[in-house]
């Protein structure tokens, strides 16, 4: 039993009921303890005036009236990992193999389509690294350390990449905006809770999500909002998104991107056209088109073994033959009846959907 407010009480069967019906609805597994499950109901019941736990349930039972109310109460009890190139190697094997492979495969054909998908893409950071590294790899890209397509793209990003997920040391491109010129780049992130899309959509974090990466890589790819004394560095490019909140306080007359407390960045409007953002419950996915690339990290340990098995079947549905999907190194296939190969690059394991792809699972 725990009390939640005065007068207020949950019972350890309540608790468990309410586990069973988030994941008979979403899928997802609550695997937080009892006491901090409890808590977060007290939070919530205070903050929409509700009465008790069973009022909780009925509001939830009925949330295919209104499917904002689950994604609601799960904001806050979910443990979401999320950050800027949180998985270095998934970034490397993406950028110096994979990318590789399907230009050389795809610029056969004549001007090709990039499709990768971002799924349980948090607040944004994993779709924004995705859209950093292949700025940085494909062909045709101007500015520092790019190629321009004469053939030594891969020698040059094996040389000057180390363990930045495929950024090089002095930086990003200057310019990466619709692809290159026979390349389109269509990135699209997304994920169960509305209020992570929104931070996603607006593309504004604290400096401090960034540290680790390269400051040549920052300044091409972010602006920093301005400090209301005027002291900012921050592009034009920055008001031009209307984000007006996040400021640098005391930047002195360092670097625009140097350690400066309290400064918020913005991704750049050429690396956010590649982004497309949308919210989407992964166990009653709607379809959105094949993929190239798909990446779902740290998605399956929140999912019971048939939402694992069932979500893996679709997301090979979804790939195009010859497509790639990454997991993080700590998750496993969980349908070994699929047909995938695994492939190691640079110590990290991804799987290819060989493109003669079996009829009950590819074409």
């Amino acid at each position: 039993m725990h009390r939640l407010m005065a007068g207020v009480t949950i019972l350890e069967h309540e608790l468990s009921e309410l586990r069973l019906l988030v994941e008979r609805q979403t899928g997802i597994l609550l695997d937080c303890p009892n006491s901090a499950l409890a808590a977060h109901v007290a939070d919530y019941l205070e903050t929409h005036e509700l009465e008790s736990p069973a009022a909780l349930m009925t509001r939830l039972r009925a949330s295919d009236q209104d499917p904002s109310v689950l994604p609601a109460f799960l904001d806050g009890v979910l443990n979401a990992n999320t950050g800027f190139f949180r998985h270095p190697g998934a970034m490397n094997a993406l950028a110096r193999q994979v990318i590789p492979q399907l230009y050389a495969r795809k610029s056969e054909d004549g001007p090709s389509t990039l499709r990768i998908w971002s799924a349980g893409c948090g607040t944004g950071e994993e779709a924004y690294s995705i859209a950093m590294a292949l700025c940085e790899t494909l062909p045709g890209s101007n500015g520092n350390g790019s190629s321009n397509g004469n053939g030594n793209k891969e020698a040059k990003a094996k040389n000057a990449t180390g363990r930045n997920g495929g950024i090089v040391e002095n930086g990003l491109p200057a310019s990466c905006g619709h692809g290159t010129k026979d390349w389109s780049v269509h990135i699209i992130g997304s994920d169960l809770l509305p209020s992570a899309i929104e931070v996603a959509e607006r593309g504004l974090y604290p400096q401090s999500a960034l540290t680790g990466l390269p400051p040549a890589a920052i300044r091409a790819s972010f602006s920093k909002i301005g400090s209301p004394n005027g002291n900012s560095n921050g592009s034009q490019e920055s008001s031009q998104n209307g984000a007006t909140n996040g400021s640098s306080n005391g930047a002195g007359n360092g670097s625009a991107y140097g350690s400066s407390n309290g400064a918020h960045l913005l991704v750049k409007p050429r690396l956010r056209s590649l982004v497309t953002f949308n919210t989407m419950n992964l166990t009653k996915p709607v379809y959105i088109g094949r993929f190239d690339c798909i990446f779902c990290m740290d998605v399956l340990p929140h999912l019971s073994r048939a939402q694992r098995t069932a979500l893996m079947e679709r997301l090979h549905l979804y790939l195009e033959p010859g497509g790639y999907l990454f997991l993080s190194q700590t998750e496993k296939l969980c349908a070994p009846n699929l047909n995938f190969r695994s492939e190691t690059f640079d110590g990290y394991t991804f799987h290819r959907k060989p493109l003669a792809a079996s009829a009950a699972y590819g074409r």
